[in-house]
């Protein structure tokens, strides 16, 4: 469904990703890994827009997104969460999960402003879609607080509620477990792993090697921007470049 062939970028004379090729497929779950500074965030803005490719290619459902606006790959299906938190803070929790669906509406901006009835009921109907999605990340009962006032581990919940708001195809995940518990965490890949079982293409970069373990189809490592290893959990567990690429030294496959 997406798939990354030859991904290139240059800050001026830094190359931060280079020759990069993975592709996500409905219903799995792929985990991008590697040390700080790898290109994993890098790699999630190119393929969403925010920044645009030096070389290669991006293509989703065979479509080529390179040169798209963010606004309209969101459109064509694909969403995502961010590392650093981009909440409505003064909004409530289920306003900010309905910001990501407002693009499905068909009232438009003025019939909205002068709340006539046909932008009413789709507002209804859009915080109908809020709430539920609020039940699957345990959030519900927290509709109505403003989102600011959410631990951080809830506001991460609550980012990826928003981005299923807008039913997306495939779901970048950046860092999700950042400020989650053990038992969070936990219950944060049970929700990954059935949203994937529902053929949703789930992405992540993840930092958290128990999360990443535990849900993840496929593993792609990056390191200096590189692709150095791919493959399933048990693969990855034996590479000795990415033991040493985490280690910082040769280390022999167990």
């Amino acid at each position: 469904m997406l798939r990354v062939k030859e991904l290139t970028k240059r800050f001026g004379g830094l190359l931060a990703v280079f020759g990069v090729n993975f592709e996500v497929n409905p219903g799995e779950i792929l985990a991008l890994i590697g040390p700080n500074g790898a290109g994993k965030t890098t790699v999630f803005n190119l393929v969403t827009g925010v920044l645009q490719p030096n070389g290669g290619e991006i293509l989703f459902d065979d479509r080529r997104l390179n040169g798209l606006k963010p606004f309209q790959i969101a459109a064509l299906g694909i969403r995502r969460t961010f590392q650093n938190l981009e909440l409505f803070t003064t909004l409530t929790v289920a306003e900010n999960v309905m910001v990501g669906a407002y693009h499905t509406c068909r009232a438009g901006f003025c019939r909205s402003l002068l709340r006539r009835p046909g932008a009413m009921k789709e507002d209804q109907k859009l915080y109908d879609k809020a709430l539920a999605l609020l039940a699957q990340v345990e959030l519900a009962d927290k509709a109505d607080w403003p989102a600011g006032s959410l631990p951080f581990g809830q506001q991460r919940l609550l980012e990826i509620a928003r981005a299923l708001a807008g039913e997306p195809k495939v779901l970048l995940l950046d860092e999700p477990a950042a400020g989650l518990n053990h038992d969070e965490s936990r219950r944060l890949a049970r929700f990954l792993r059935s949203l994937a079982d529902s053929g949703l293409a789930l992405a992540l970069v993840e930092h958290d090697m128990e999360t990443v373990m535990g849900v993840a189809d496929r593993i792609v490592v990056l390191n200096f921007g590189t692709v150095i290893a791919t493959g399933t959990v048990a693969e990855i567990q034996q590479n000795p470049e990415v033991i040493a690429a985490y280690l910082g030294k040769e280390v022999e496959a167990c």
